[in-house]
């Protein structure tokens, strides 16, 4: 039941970004339609599936600890990049671009012939599948570590490519979303250094 309630309120979340999207993207947004091979619509792709990940591993480590401070980031986390996944589909929507590609991730990077880390780690910053079924296996104080362990590469991983979109993309509203997201996630890449430092573990890289 509560994974259930956890997937009506995530899919609540991504309706309503998406109702938002057409008003949102068409304020300052550039008069031409992306093209499929773009910047703008390889890095909406790309992000949405890496916040994806994100999301889950947020819902699992609020499950995995008591702890409040923790609990909170996660919910904040989860809900922040849920909702922009919801705005970067939306945009491949309004578009009329399709929200898969042939090409390899990061390819509007000039990264796509970058080997993948595999295990289901696709794009910089990714957790593997391994690392994300070690989460549900923690608890406490061991969760709490390795979940800002890994979220700490996964916004690394992420500032990565907001910056490149910040840098390619030509649609306004979207440079401005990953320049929020650089400026967001670096300053809780911050604070989860400080919250390992609180509990005798420091970021893996």
């Amino acid at each position: 039941m509560r994974f259930a309630g956890v997937a009506v309120a995530v899919a609540g979340v991504l309706v309503a970004a998406g109702a938002v999207t057409y008003a949102v993207a068409e304020d300052g947004g550039s008069a031409d339609t992306p093209a499929a091979d773009s910047a703008d619509a390889g890095f909406a792709r790309d992000m949405a599936v890496h916040h994806q990940q994100a999301v889950e591993m947020s819902y699992i480590v609020r499950d995995r600890t008591k702890d409040v401070e923790v609990r909170r980031l996660a919910y904040d986390i989860a809900q922040t990049q849920a909702n922009q996944r919801g705005m970067l589909l939306g945009w491949l929507d309004l578009w009329g671009l399709p929200k898969v590609s042939a090409d390899p991730p990061m390819t509007w990077m000039d990264m796509g012939d970058m080997p993948s880390a595999g295990d289901g780690s696709l794009m910089p910053g990714m957790a593997t599948d391994s690392e994300m079924k070690k989460l549900a296996t923690l608890n406490g104080k061991q969760a709490e570590i390795f979940y800002l362990q890994l979220m700490t590469e996964h916004h690394q991983g992420g500032v990565h490519m907001a910056k490149g979109c910040a840098q390619r993309c030509t649609v306004k509203v979207e440079k401005r979303l990953a320049q929020g997201m650089v400026e967001a996630q670096q300053s809780e890449i911050d604070l989860m250094a400080g919250m390992l430092k609180e509990r005798g573990a420091k970021p893996r890289s």
